[in-house]
């Protein structure tokens, strides 16, 4: 994969970031590791049914499933050349989910996709959007303390509400759907896509966004009844 990036720019992993939810709980999200299988596994299962219609799958005969650490040794190689930045999400030094950077081209265009998943239990502790927050602050943050991209995309199929209301909390701006544009629980599925450029942000932060998020919903649902 070409990815348009300096030698040294690549070689800027493993990443290790972190920080905390407008509720408190501090995150940290780091590179997976091979003995982060057991416990992977175990995550990926007890969510099964809550992930399973929203994961990628490739179409019948084009790639074949690999193993877990055939798994991480592909992505640590993307991320050493620069192409994607693959982090798990934990909470309590146990694994709760994934974020993910890919697709992550220099050169004039600057860009990424950013995607995310976590397990059932983490869901609604506004886990999944801090951590989507603290690491497109660091891939849209100017080298060389961040990867100096200009945009980041998300891709929600448009039946995913608790996706949808990640980008909300988010304020990504909502460029509308794309048909038919990734595999996903075994079919071609239309996406909405929702972006963030430097421009959009006006030197505000994505987790700054978080936080005004979570404060206004809080203020809604802690109003007096009218009298």
């Amino acid at each position: 994969m070409t990815c348009f990036w300096r030698r040294s720019q690549r070689a800027a992993w493993p990443v290790v970031l972190g920080g905390a939810t407008p509720l408190g709980e501090h995150f940290r999200l780091r590179p997976l590791r091979w003995r982060d299988q057991r416990e992977f596994r175990a995550v990926r299962q007890g969510s099964r049914e809550w992930l399973e219609p929203w994961d990628a799958t490739t179409p019948v005969g084009s790639e074949g499933a690999v193993g877990f650490r055939e798994y991480v040794r592909l992505i640590d190689g993307n991320a050493r050349q620069g192409c994607s930045v693959p982090l798990v999400i934990q909470v309590g030094g146990r694994i709760v989910g994934q974020v993910n950077a890919s697709g992550i081209i220099g050169g004039s265009f600057r860009s990424c996709t950013i995607g995310y998943w976590v397990a059932a239990p983490a869901a609604g502790r506004w886990i999944a959007p801090s951590a989507v927050a603290v690491l497109g602050d660091y891939l849209l943050a100017p080298e060389p303390g961040g990867r100096g991209l200009h945009r980041i995309e998300i891709n929600v199929r448009p039946e995913n509400a608790a996706s949808l209301a990640v980008v909300r909390k988010l304020g990504l701006r909502d460029e509308g759907v794309r048909e038919r544009l990734l595999h996903i629980d075994g079919g071609w599925r239309d996406h909405r896509s929702f972006a963030a450029a430097v421009e959009d942000l006006a030197g505000q932060s994505l987790m700054s966004r978080v936080t005004l998020a979570y404060q206004q919903s809080h203020a809604r649902h802690t109003e007096a009844p009218p009298a």
